[in-house]
């Protein structure tokens, strides 16, 4: 007696990866399905027993939170009814900042997986079906289990917390800040360490809070950041704000002056400003640097980047809890 095919469920959100030319000179639009995905890959009934489903048919910058959350419920339902794993195939554009939302709820065993591609389906060595052909066999492996939320492209396995998008076309655009968490060799998925710590957050039950990403920048416009009627307001309209310093994490002495004044009244998270490392917290004191602010009552956000610290404030203000300690508590879970 042959042993059952283990259960993978995919549900296609869009992306290049379902993208195939509109007209021959209007650009690629996502058109391909789920099934349709699947069924460009050749011997995949061998593998496991996939069931396909439509989610959206989008733009990964047409996503939002909602459509994440609710991406969420239906991948907690394949689970339950007895998928092993779960793939999502979306947009490579803002696929890290899925990865790193979902990760931060996903309460499961079951490795939930995200992948897409670089080139369109109807291009020459499109890597859709290569990309998705490892999503399964990283999904059907016993070694993925405990590892949360992972992004696989180019036969290589990435963690949430750690995977960036570092080239705009290379098929090759995807790495991890600090080493890959494993690889696919001949079929299998190969790890190069234990599961990591986690650190996981209930599901909002809505999208309340609102929270700022601000980007910092040499010769910012300092006049305008001053005044009233422009930059100030931005506090009362905002739940949290997320800066994106300069290098270890630093702002103008503009905007550690306006830190000041808000800082005590609303979470605000100071990023460092370049592609890997920590912010630094006890290094430099000059007006702006991460002394002062953290004086000031701002937050240091550690190896995290800027567009994934705001998705972590924003899951932290959802919850209603404190966030210096929610945040102190989760840079903890990423080193040891």
């Amino acid at each position: 007696m042959s042993t059952p095919l283990a259960k993978v469920a995919v549900g296609s959100l869009g992306g290049t990866i379902s993208m195939t030319p509109a007209a021959s000179s209007d650009g690629i639009v996502p058109t391909l399905t789920a099934a349709d995905l699947i069924r460009a890959i050749p011997g995949v009934a061998e593998l496991a027993e996939v069931h396909a489903e439509a989610l959206k048919q989008v733009a990964s910058i047409h996503l939002g939170i909602q459509d994440l959350l609710a991406t969420l419920a239906w991948a907690e339902r394949q689970v339950a009814e007895g998928a092993v794993g779960v793939i999502l195939t979306q947009g490579t554009d803002t696929l890290e900042e899925s990865a790193f939302l979902l990760d931060l709820l996903w309460p499961h065993s079951e490795p939930l997986i995200l992948m897409g591609a670089m080139r369109g389906a109807a291009a020459v060595s499109a890597d859709g079906p290569a990309n998705l052909l490892s999503s399964i066999q990283v999904a059907v492996s016993a070694n993925s289990r405990d590892r949360g939320v992972l992004v696989v492209m180019n036969e290589q396995i990435h963690y949430a917390r750690w995977v960036q998008k570092q080239h705009s076309l290379s098929t090759a655009a995807f790495i991890s800040e600090v080493a890959q968490a494993g690889t696919i060799v001949e079929g299998k998925a190969l790890y190069f360490a234990a599961p990591p710590k986690r650190m996981l957050f209930d599901k909002p039950s809505c999208c309340s809070k609102r929270v700022l990403l601000w980007t910092n920048h040499l010769a910012e416009e300092s006049d305008f950041l001053t005044q009233q009627d422009s930059f100030d307001p931005l506090g009362e309209r905002f739940d949290g704000i997320v800066f994106a310093g300069v290098g270890a994490g630093h702002v103008s002495p503009v905007i550690a002056r306006w830190i000041s004044k808000w800082a005590n009244l609303k979470a605000i998270l100071v990023c460092r400003g370049t592609g890997a490392g920590s912010t630094a917290f006890t290094t430099y004191g000059y007006p702006g640097g991460e002394v002062e602010l953290q004086q000031h009552g701002a937050i240091m956000a550690g190896f995290l980047s800027p567009k994934k610290a705001r998705l972590l404030l924003w899951v932290i203000l959802e919850n209603d809890l404190e966030p210096k300690k929610a945040v102190a508590d989760y840079l903890d879970s990423m080193t040891y």
